[in-house]
Parts: structure tokens; C-alpha cells; sequence
């Protein structure tokens, strides 16, 4: 009995070590921003200094004097998801994107808290300077909360509203991709956060872009490189527990910009039925939905979501923007 309870106690040490040995193993260091910088900044890269430490990538591209497009990506993405739409838009409008603090190439202050709010506050900044009073505020997931946020805020600003399967309706339920289940608790952010999460990024992107074709190897280095930029993953991590407003009707309600909602009917990780809330709440909102197509369809279906944009743009909100 005594040999059992001893090989019992070593087979749990065995174990622990194996558990312990893996996890040292999986353990990933930031990577600096000369490096990052070499991987993913373009020629039309710029950074612009901001109060509280904040030294934020974007790009200034297009019609200079065109109207005013400001691009906001989602969670744990980065400006370079709108580049296929960058290039559609160019030519008849100026075209503004950004990294938001704790993505992309932007830097933080150790202990920057992002937020709606926060983030709202940087594209007002971002916009001012630039010299863009007045713009079309398009936000994809994340991005999109942070952009109907700024439209109730700041309606004096915008000319227009474009939510890409925005989030910020209350969740009704489990997320469909593991990473998200677990950035819920704080046990399993702790645990996420220093190790190579290229898994579990490879899974959330297969489910947010559903054509499993456009998940490639690069895709995925993108993802997890700049995640690893100095102080991204406090903050990524941070977003998780900072409070927010959700959607409601009588605060969407309060939106005075011709809004246009766009959604994929195949999104995984918010369901179409939000945008339909969306559109429903803001008044005189447009809806555009896709079939067989996820979060992004600013990537997925470029071209067709890209001369949707066009289209309502023209119709609602730019009617003499088109070159002649």
C-alpha cells in the first residue's frame, strides 16, 4: 500500500513538472517596436504624439480633398484591416485609419486604461489635428462601439456613421470562440497573457472570417506579433474589465448622423441580429446584410461591401463627392 501511495505521489509530481516544463515553454516576450516597426509600418505610415504618453500610428491617404472617412478597427486588430477598402475609397474620399493604444504599431504609457470613452477621445484628437472638423466615423467590431459611442458624444462632428458588425449590445449568451471565453475570467486572463496564444488566435480568426482560405500563416503572424508590442497585452487584457455603456435604444436613439449598419449574416462572434438592433434603434438607419459572410467584410467581400459604402455615401450623406 505504501509503494502504491509513493508511485501515486511521484506520477503527480511527474506532472506538475510536465504542466510546469510546458508552461515555461509556451512563454512569448514583447517585441519591440523597431522590430514591429520593420514588419508592418507602410510608406504611408505616421505617428502623431498625444498627451498621456500616447504615440499613435495612423495613415492620411487618399483624395486630400475629398470628404473625410476615420477608420476604426476592432479588438486585437489594427489599421491594416482596412487597407482593401483604403484602396477602393482613395480615390474620391480622404481616407483616415488608425491603431487605437494597445494595438498595432501605437504606444501606451505603462497603465494606459483603454475604453469606448478613451478611445473616442483619441479619434477626436486624431481628427483635430489633421485638420478633419467634420468626417464619416466607420467602426468594424470594437471599433464600432467606439464609434457609435462618439456619434451620441460628439454629434456635432460627424457627417456620417458606418458600423461594420459593431459590437455593444449586452451579450445574450457564450461566445462561439475559445479565446473569448476565456478573457471572461481573470484566472484565464492571467494565463493567457504571456504565452503563445497562436492557437487559440488562428481558431478566433477562422471563426471571424469564415472562408478558412483567408486565414493564412501571415494573417496569423500579424495577429500575434503585434498583440506582443510593448505594454499591448495589459492593455488588450484591460479592455476585458473596463466599464462601458451598453446599446440601448434610448441612447442610440439620441444619434442624429445618417447611420449605415453593415453585417455579415455568418458572424461568429456577434450575431446579426444585433445589427439589426442597430439599425432598428438609430433612427433612419440603413441595413445592409451578407450571406455566407462573417466579422469582417471589409476584408472578406472587399469589393462588394466597399461599393455598398460608395453607393450609400452618395446617396445619403456625399451626394457631390464623386469626382467629375
Amino acid at each position: 500500500m505504501k509503494t502504491l501511495g509513493r508511485g501515486l505521489l511521484i506520477a503527480m509530481a511527474l506532472i506538475v513538472v510536465l504542466a510546469v516544463t510546458g508552461w515555461l515553454l509556451l512563454q512569448r516576450s514583447d517585441i519591440p517596436y523597431d522590430v514591429l516597426d520593420a514588419r508592418y509600418a507602410s510608406p504611408a505610415s505616421r505617428f502623431m504624439d498625444l498627451p498621456g504618453g500616447l504615440h499613435v500610428h495612423y495613415r492620411d491617404e487618399g483624395r486630400r480633398e475629398g470628404p473625410t472617412l476615420v477608420l476604426v478597427h476592432g479588438y486585437s486588430a489594427s489599421l491594416q484591416a482596412w487597407e482593401p477598402w483604403v484602396r477602393a475609397l482613395s480615390s474620391d474620399y480622404r481616407v483616415i485609419s488608425l491603431d487605437l493604444p494597445g494595438h498595432g504599431l501605437t504606444r501606451a504609457d505603462q497603465g494606459y486604461a483603454g475604453g469606448r470613452q478613451g478611445y473616442g477621445a483619441i479619434i477626436d484628437q486624431v481628427a483635430t489635428r489633421l485638420g478633419a472638423q467634420h468626417f464619416t466615423l466607420v467602426g468594424n467590431s470594437m471599433g464600432g462601439a467606439v464609434a457609435w459611442t462618439y456619434a451620441v458624444d460628439h454629434p456635432d462632428r460627424l457627417d456620417g456613421l458606418v458600423l461594420v458588425d459593431a459590437a455593444g449590445w449586452p451579450s445574450t449568451g457564450d461566445s462561439q470562440v475559445m479565446i473569448f471565453r476565456v478573457l471572461r475570467y481573470p484566472l484565464g486572463r492571467a494565463l493567457l497573457k504571456n504565452i503563445d496564444t497562436r492557437p487559440l488566435v488562428r481558431q478566433g480568426l477562422q471563426a471571424g472570417y469564415v472562408d478558412p482560405k483567408l486565414v493564412t500563416p501571415q494573417l496569423i503572424d500579424r495577429y500575434v506579433d503585434l498583440a506582443r508590442g510593448s505594454g499591448h497585452r495589459d492593455i488588450l487584457l484591460s479592455l476585458q474589465t473596463v466599464p462601458s455603456r451598453p446599446a440601448s435604444p434610448a441612447l442610440l436613439a439620441r444619434i442624429t448622423a445618417p447611420t449605415l449598419v453593415m453585417f455579415g449574416q455568418q458572424d461568429k462572434l456577434i450575431p446579426v441580429a444585433d445589427g439589426r438592433r442597430f439599425a432598428d434603434a438609430i433612427p433612419g438607419a440603413t441595413l445592409i446584410t451578407y450571406p455566407g459572410v462573417g466579422h469582417v467584410p471589409m476584408e472578406q467581400i472587399p469589393e462588394r461591401s466597399a461599393a455598398d459604402l460608395k453607393a450609400w455615401l452618395t446617396a445619403k450623406v456625399y451626394p457631390a463627392a464623386t469626382k467629375p
